[in-house]
């Protein structure tokens, strides 16, 4: 076949700078429903500020301005208290909830539509050189105070509950909570209509507190059974009731959680 005669895909074309940060800026209307005025988030979020500050050294980084890059990214973390490596790979639509004490490596990779809550870090785990970071693909939302660490990867529209550690692949579609990190739940069907980001990370299933209600139960069964080798009156049934536990009322109010 001739040269001539060669189809080849077109190559998408990556948005420019600007555009980007547009919409850096857009999604925060989106996630965060105190946020009022392009003014007011321009002005007052240090996650956007730090997002704006990376955008621009990611660039210099790219380039080969890695002094410049760097100092750019120190001057972001004093401003903000967000420490991103100029070297790290941020996708579209980022947001930084409550921007504080955000931690993110060189070698991390973070999708599109991604949300981080404070205290968040995505740390390495060796002193080694190359990838060191984690991965999290798009749609991915992180609750307060988690740290993912080591060159593992977070599935598409991953949970990760609030001080949770994650050391280990997660697959798409779960939540993870506890230390160390456990999938607990999986989530199957659309997200919620209007929004393609599902935020309710405090809707979160306690594996906890399932153990400890399986085991009352598992303990109820066998004193019928005791009580009928003794031939003694049966136990009080308890079974309908909501055993007290960790959980409180939240495996009673949601049905997911069961």
């Amino acid at each position: 076949m001739s040269e001539a005669m060669t189809m080849t895909a077109p190559v998408p074309t990556a948005p420019s700078l600007w555009a980007t940060l547009k919409e850096d800026l857009a999604c925060v209307f989106q996630r965060d429903p105190a946020a009022r005025s392009t003014l007011e988030v321009m002005t007052t979020y240090p996650g956007v500020h730090a997002i704006l500050t990376h955008r621009i050294s990611h660039r210099l980084w790219q380039s080969g301005w890695r002094f410049p890059a760097r100092f750019l990214s120190f001057l972001g973390r004093t401003l903000t208290n967000v420490d991103i490596h100029p070297g790290a790979t941020i996708g579209r639509r980022f947001f930084i909830d409550h921007g504080a004490c955000v931690v993110i490596g060189e070698t991390a990779e973070v999708g599109d539509d991604v949300t981080l809550y404070h205290g968040v870090t995505l740390g390495g785990t060796s002193w080694n050189k190359g990838k060191r970071h984690p991965t999290l693909s798009s749609g991915v939302v992180v609750g307060a105070g988690a740290k993912i660490l080591g060159p593992i990867t977070i599935g598409e529209r991953v949970r990760v509950g609030a001080n949770s550690v994650v050391v280990k692949d997660v697959p798409a579609d779960r939540t993870v909570v506890g230390v160390p990190g456990r999938i607990v739940d999986t989530r199957v069907g659309p997200a919620r209509p209007g929004l393609g980001i599902d935020l309710d990370h405090n809707v979160l299933p306690d594996p906890v507190a399932k153990s400890i209600a399986c085991l009352i139960e598992r303990i109820e069964t066998m004193e019928r059974e005791l009580a009928e080798l003794r031939q003694e009156p049966p136990p009080p049934d308890h079974s309908g009731q909501c055993n007290t536990c960790s959980a409180g009322d939240l495996c009673c109010e949601h049905e997911a959680m069961h």
